[in-house]
């Protein structure tokens, strides 16, 4: 694959290590080895990011990572292991920051179901606002939510599509959901995405949850 430009945009460490991991977990790491291979990142096959939160991990490290997954498993297989990546990585490790700590509380667990959407979600955009250069932002609808991360990582570098491509940051968003919601299933499609030409990614979050 063609290396994407440069960013100038960072992750923590601690976040490329789980999705790392995650990777690794959902195909093995033999899998992983060849993904990492194909994206250019075998510096990470003998070692995985450190675990800290130092701002080290480039927006273009981990586009690359959705990129070679496509290549290597096409459009469907890459975008169904991009969904599961991203909701192991929330339900691994993401949960555990300090802002979605007080979800896990008993006064949170005995709110109405909207409201802990209402809390729950801008807590979610809080972590990856504090904690890297991605910029993420939550706005209330009707019947939706909208949540709109600008400067992606997802897709950085990626130009001249004509489908979204951030399945990643979609499974990462459905399984948050679910925990903050005690266990329902919510409807996530991504509206708009910077590698299609729009301004930023946004991700079109239905309030109420799928029929189980």
């Amino acid at each position: 694959m063609s290396p994407l430009e440069q960013s100038d945009y960072f992750y923590p460490n601690k976040f490329g290590l789980i999705a790392i991991k995650a990777l690794e977990d959902v195909m093995g790491r033999n899998g992983l080895n060849a993904i990492l291979n194909l994206a250019g990142l075998t510096h990470y096959i003998d070692g995985y990011p450190p675990d800290n939160l130092e701002k080290a991990f480039n927006f273009t490290e981990f586009s690359a990572l959705g990129v070679a997954l496509e290549e290597m498993y096409g459009p469907r297989g890459g975008r169904g292991l991009a969904l599961r990546a991203g909701r192991a990585t929330f339900s691994d490790a993401l949960k555990d920051f300090g802002a979605l700590a007080g979800v896990g509380d008993l006064a949170f667990k005995v709110l109405p179901l909207q409201a802990k959407l209402r809390i729950g979600l801008p807590s979610m955009a809080k972590i990856f606002s504090q904690v890297s250069d991605q910029h993420s932002t939550v706005e209330e609808k009707d019947a939706e939510f909208l949540y709109t991360i600008h400067k992606c990582p997802v897709c950085w570098g990626r130009s001249g599509l004509d489908k979204p491509v951030c399945f990643f940051a979609t499974g990462l968003l459905q399984e948050g959901l679910k925990w903050i919601s005690g266990g329902h299933e919510f409807r996530v499609n991504e509206a708009r995405c910077h590698a299609m030409g729009d301004e930023v990614c946004e991700f079109v979050i239905q309030k109420e949850p799928l029929a189980t």
